[in-house]
């Protein structure tokens, strides 16, 4: 399976504390994690021309990973429409924290994706909703991050297909944090954690949901839908 890691690479070059935590930046981090199952990892960061997902890139992409934070609005709307496109005819993506504003994100679930956030570094709890769920095989009843930035309702999406997570933070908030949808032939998950000041992409759990969604949303690339005019299959009386 051929995975590509986005991210916007701008918080681990401004950032001393944020360089400390991935050195590597955040798409480093995760293409080591996910190498260690056998995947073919690619990455690529804003900066990059066409933000390095050439249509060469995408088009040899099972799965896309997203993660971007302060500069959503650099990322040019050709880029965009050409991920929406192939979300459409297939590859699974994966939304992973503040991604919710992206570009790609906003323009397949149709809303503003908006939400209630405070960044203080408290307790969060992720309670698992759906434990037959594939995504969340070996998880447990509950992921629980000492320090990450809270996220609260009302989170302005459509309906998900599937809620598998839902966080609780010390201060009292709940949020939708694990959300599945289906947009054309391809998959999407939304999954909450990973702001760039705390180490939540080496906790082995996160690390494991990330894994198994990777798995979930790579689709089976044998079938085949036609569409536009088409001929009967049987005969049509009267004609």
């Amino acid at each position: 399976m051929n995975v590509t890691v986005w991210n916007e690479f701008r918080h681990e070059q401004s950032d001393l504390q944020v360089q400390s935590i991935y050195p590597n930046g955040i798409h480093g981090a995760i293409q080591e994690f996910l190498q260690e199952d056998g995947y073919t990892v690619r990455t690529a960061v804003l900066d990059e021309p066409e933000h390095g997902l050439t249509e060469k890139l995408l088009n040899e992409t099972d799965v896309l990973l997203w993660w971007g934070h302060k500069a959503h609005e650099e990322v040019e709307d050709a880029i965009v429409e050409r991920v929406k496109q192939r979300v459409l005819e297939g590859m699974g993506l994966i939304v992973l924290h503040s991604g919710h504003f992206s570009k790609p994100f906003k323009a397949l679930m149709g809303t503003s994706c908006d939400l209630k956030w405070r960044e203080t570094g408290e307790k969060e709890r992720l309670w698992v909703i759906d434990p037959t769920h594939p995504i969340l095989e070996g998880v447990g009843e509950y992921i629980e991050l000492e320090q990450e930035e809270m996220y609260g309702e009302h989170f302005d999406i459509p309906e998900p297909e599937e809620l598998i997570l839902v966080s609780w933070f010390e201060g009292g908030e709940v949020f939708r944090s694990g959300c599945t949808f289906k947009r054309g032939r391809g998959k999407i998950f939304y999954f909450r954690p990973g702001h760039e000041t705390y180490p939540s992409y080496y906790h082995p759990q996160i690390q494991k949901v990330i894994k198994n969604a990777v798995k979930w949303a790579n689709r089976d690339r044998t079938d085949q839908v036609t569409y536009g005019n088409k001929e009967p299959l049987e005969k049509i009386s009267g004609k």
